[in-house]
């Protein structure tokens, strides 16, 4: 069966680039990518605007969703792969969870800021609430700007707390498309783990036993995303695997999504797994 992978765009770069990302990373993969766009005016808008003129926007958004499908079917031609575009004025995070019931959407594709160029902020609000709102399917975040490279590390930051099931699906997926090796990383001392912890450390392994993976111990850093940032650089990580649970780190960032507090700088794809 082929996969259908969810790309809303907002016709910004940075959408444009998170797009030609996952179409290289899916390559050899059946897949129906459907691009989104939501045309939904904000209400102080529409009080200033007549119905003509938002009918003239839509139109205008159609076109560019079918001058962005065609853009792609010419430039990144695949015949594994096929194209479908949705035009909607209903609002876009709850648009999106219609559409992932919908199409049966194995996969939510996202830049970090879309239209938004301030540096300091981390991810767009768009992004943010994505993440926040999207509970059942993943979600894979593209840095702005993000150029292609093939996934052969993949780091999974885990603090071996809890029983992991069928959240670790897309990442065995993810880890499927390029044999990927897997980089299980825990902040902390090897020696520092409880009982409960070795064993839903034996259990993760006994779930990935036919991937090629392997353990980090990584020092108590005082700050999480300092050791995750640390980690990526020092093992050339290609894309970052987290679960958003509650209380995660995931969590922690979209509540405060300012780079200067969090001190996170997404420099590679992450994939946003929900918990089930």
């Amino acid at each position: 069966m082929p996969k259908h992978i969810l790309l809303p765009t907002d016709f910004s770069d940075n959408a444009l680039s998170a797009a030609i990302y996952t179409l290289k990373l899916y390559k050899e993969e059946q897949c129906t990518f459907h691009f989104l766009h939501s045309s939904k005016l904000h209400t102080s808008s529409m009080s200033s605007m007549s119905n003509k003129l938002a009918r003239v926007l839509a139109e205008k958004a159609r076109k560019e969703l079918d001058e962005l499908k065609a853009k792609v079917e010419r430039d990144y031609a695949n015949e594994k792969h096929t194209f479908e575009v949705i035009l909607s004025t209903n609002d876009l995070h709850s648009l999106i969870e219609v559409v992932v019931e919908k199409e049966n959407i194995d996969l939510i594709v996202i830049g970090t800021k879309g239209e938004t160029k301030a540096k300091e902020i981390l991810f767009g609000s768009n992004t943010v609430n994505i993440i926040k709102q999207v509970k059942n399917c993943p979600i894979l975040v593209i840095p702005n700007k993000y150029d292609f490279v093939k996934p052969e590390q993949i780091a999974f930051p885990t603090d071996f707390n809890r029983i992991y099931g069928d959240e670790l699906l897309p990442l065995k997926q993810l880890a499927d498309l390029n044999s990927s090796k897997i980089r299980i990383v825990h902040i902390n001392n090897e020696d520092d783990i409880s009982e409960s912890q070795k064993q839903n450390l034996a259990l993760l392994e006994m779930s990935l036993e036919h991937y090629d993976y392997g353990f980090n111990w990584m020092p108590n850093y005082d700050r999480k995303a300092k050791a995750i940032q640390d980690f990526i650089e020092d093992f050339k990580i290609n894309i970052l695997v987290m679960v958003n649970y509650k209380h995660s780190f995931i969590e922690n960032i979209i509540k405060e999504p300012i780079i200067t507090n969090i001190s996170f700088h997404p420099t590679v794809p992450f994939l946003v797994i929900p918990q089930n």
